[in-house]
């Protein structure tokens, strides 16, 4: 191998970063990481000990195990974000709704840490939409593979879709005109009608 060659992995990175580009593209990534990183705090804070020298200052509430519970949801919310897609909807919901459950259960939502984290993760999932497949290119730039007619209107054998093969105009039959009416319009007894 030279000085300036990279080697093998370089490219087994590039698959791996790809892959997770691509994983993470197709859910709500972001949704259900700040989620599950705000039920880490809540869950925390109310058993965590501070030292100070010789003085221990627990910050145990008489909420924990309700502190607990709302921290590990949270982290399982997150979870359910990034690998079933499909109740994004019910978990940003549930997510929002455990955040400010959070505020008086568990030393203000964990600091507001948790509470803010988790809010805005569930946010997210309400807002998330699965993307839409990219349209395949066609041969010709500026004609999509569904719309015969190119960028200025004209399909491909050079008539114009508003006229006939001809070139004069003909935007079809008209809707009102129907010869089974003979041009007569009856409103008796029709949705709007009183009668």
């Amino acid at each position: 191998m030279s000085a300036d060659s990279t080697g093998q992995n370089e490219h087994y990175t590039r698959v791996l970063r790809q892959r997770f580009r691509a994983w993470r593209g197709s859910r709500p990534f972001w949704a259900g990481l700040l989620t599950a990183l705000g039920g880490a705090p809540i869950a925390y804070f109310p058993y965590a000990n501070l030292k100070i020298g010789h003085l221990t200052l627990a910050m145990a509430t008489t909420a924990g195990a309700g502190s607990l519970i709302i921290g590990v949801l949270l982290v399982t919310l997150g979870l359910t974000m990034w690998y079933h897609q499909i109740v994004r909807v019910f978990a940003g919901v549930a997510s929002i709704l455990l955040a400010l459950v959070s505020i008086p259960v568990s030393n203000l939502g964990g600091f507001l840490i948790g509470f803010l984290l988790a809010m805005i993760g569930g946010c997210l999932a309400l807002s998330w939409a699965p993307g839409t497949p990219v349209a395949e290119q066609s041969a010709e730039p500026g004609r999509s593979p569904k719309d015969p007619a190119g960028p200025d209107g004209a399909l491909p054998d050079g008539s114009d879709p508003q006229r006939g093969a001809a070139g004069t105009y003909s935007p079809g039959p008209a809707p009102w005109n129907d010869d089974s009416t003979n041009g007569k319009v009856d409103a008796g007894g029709g949705r709007n009608s009183a009668g």
